[in-house]
């Protein structure tokens, strides 16, 4: 009975060891890859607020907007 369990024992470290192996590799994975840079932020020229530029709409005189409704009424 007790080698049953010394058996038991030495599977579950050996899963253990194994599923850890695993994720050491995984991380190295993920880290091979830069973060992308982080995206610029716009104020809107008629409220303030801000926002990425990527989400912003120019004005026909160059400022950004927050919305279509904003570039329309133009800057404040």
């Amino acid at each position: 009975m007790s080698k049953l369990i010394l058996l038991l024992f030495l599977g579950f470290l050996a899963y253990l060891l194994f599923k850890g192996l695993q994720r050491a590799a995984a991380r190295r994975q993920g880290k091979a890859q830069p973060p992308a840079p982080p995206e610029r932020m716009v104020a809107c020229a008629r409220c303030g607020v801000h926002l990425p530029e990527s989400e912003s709409l120019e004005g026909d005189a160059g400022g950004r907007f927050c919305s279509e409704e904003h570039r329309r009424l133009g800057a404040a």
